[in-house]
């Protein structure tokens, strides 16, 4: 089945509403009144949205073993929600939904239970709902469709723009609240204009448990705890950044040396067409340290699962991701024995596994220390050139590859770029730095 632009957007839609629908008629049972059940005006839960285009964009492929198909359903939903989650938090240092008191969560962001409801909400998406929605929507004429669709976007995109406005307008007076201590009464008057204390009202009712004293003892404990400064304490941007970069870096130099010991060959690994990087391990790196950062101390079993699992999940992805962007497949586990689609198996599962026991025990305390001991100013310019440095070895790398493809059906180059992409980037080099690349038939 083919996601076109327009079809995915109609799916973003109508999962939205169906999401605030169901929100807010849970939230009206539990509250005994109406809630407008969202971050927005609309009546509209975009992450419902978000999790539906996931699905149809990286589960469709498993639609012939619906027990893959649940379990992907409950991987890929509980990774949006905890992202999701954590971004809000860390924008407006505020928790929009808390599972600490469920059963198996993993820091009140995502439970059990509730991954296991996305999980089968997987199964009728793919099988059942999508067909049905994607037929009810080819009924209506496109002249009607397309900018209904269009203005759809701009007052989602307003929406979010007043809402985040509003809430982080919040931020400031709270901020404002806790240095002087003033009372809640006092902060609710002079909250800024009409539109926006009905915007933080609603929020208010909507979130019971944001609660505006907690907060500000929160933001008085975490100022009472603050240090003198260290380049990239913690596990913020920098350090995250810089972890990126080490872990490409020895991703492409353990995986070449791997295809030495088994194959007997010296194999590029890279991803990028300037120098040793391979981008699967510096984001899984950067990933795995971001997410379990906080059980670090935990024990090696349990980092070995988590590791494991999210490493799984995080590899099916890459490769769906580049197959539909790229047109081309850089792996393929389709020889090796307990595979899923070509794309993972469960041998190298493990290996993430191992992987995340030897970075977060053995590697990322050394580096981290490492790290710490840049100077401040020095540390911010040489993350940021390296920032720059990668964005355009990715930028030329996805062109070069782009370019290669496109040479199978049109060998003659029609613009300046073609020409220079031909001249830098033959066939020779492309297939010597990714030798595993294979072209799929769209």
């Amino acid at each position: 089945m083919s996601y076109g632009f327009y079809p995915s957007l109609w799916l973003f839609f109508v999962y939205s509403f169906a999401g605030w629908l169901l929100e807010t008629a849970q939230a009206a049972v539990k509250q005994k009144r109406f809630v407008n059940r969202g971050f927005l005006n609309l009546p509209l839960c975009p992450i419902y949205g978000t999790v539906s285009l996931v699905f149809a964009m990286f589960l469709p492929e498993l639609r012939d073993t619906p027990l893959f198909l649940f379990l992907g359903g409950m991987i890929l939903s509980a990774f949006v929600e905890f992202v999701s989650g954590w971004a809000l938090e860390r924008i407006f240092h505020r928790k929009w939904w808390d599972y600490s008191n469920e059963k198996f969560q993993f820091d009140g962001y995502v439970c059990l239970k509730y991954a296991a409801v996305w999980g089968v909400f997987a199964v009728i998406c793919i099988l059942f709902l999508n067909p049905l929605l994607l037929r009810l929507g080819s009924l209506v004429p496109e002249f009607i469709t397309v900018p209904l669709l269009w203005a759809l976007i701009v007052l989602l995109l307003i929406d979010f723009a007043s809402s985040a406005a509003a809430l982080l307008q919040m931020e400031r007076r709270l901020r404002r609240v806790g240095e002087i201590g003033d009372s809640m009464s006092q902060f609710t008057d002079a909250l800024g204009n009409a539109v926006t204390r009905r915007i933080q009202r609603r929020v208010l009712r909507a979130y019971p448990n944001l609660e505006v004293e907690k907060i500000v003892e929160a933001k008085k404990a975490r100022a009472a705890e603050e240090k003198p400064a260290v380049f990239a304490a913690g596990c913020g941007f920098y350090k995250l950044t810089l972890l990126f970069f080490i872990g490409a870096f020895l991703g492409d130099i353990t995986e070449t040396i791997f295809c030495r010991v088994t194959a007997g060959v010296w194999m590029s690994r890279s991803s990028v067409v300037w120098g040793p990087f391979s981008i699967v391990w510096g984001l899984g790196c950067m990933i795995f340290t971001a997410l379990l950062y906080r059980w670090r101390d935990r024990s090696d079993r349990f980092i070995f699962i988590a590791g494991t699992v999210l490493g799984g999940a995080y590899e099916y992805v890459c490769s769906v991701f580049t197959e539909l962007v790229f047109g081309t497949v850089f792996w393929d586990y389709s020889k090796i024995p307990f595979n899923l689609g070509g794309r993972i198996n469960l041998l190298y599962c493990f290996f993430w596994g191992i992987a995340a026991v030897v970075w977060l025990k053995g590697c990322y305390p050394v580096l981290s220390r490492l790290i710490e001991k840049l100077p401040v100013r020095a540390g911010k310019i040489v993350t940021w050139v390296l920032v720059v440095f990668m964005a355009a070895n990715m930028a030329v790398s996805a062109l070069a590859v782009a370019r290669y493809t496109q040479r199978l059906t049109q060998p003659e180059a029609d613009t300046p770029l073609a020409v220079w992409l031909d001249e830098r980037f033959p066939d020779e080099r492309i297939e010597r730095v990714y030798p595993n690349m294979k072209i799929v038939e769209q």
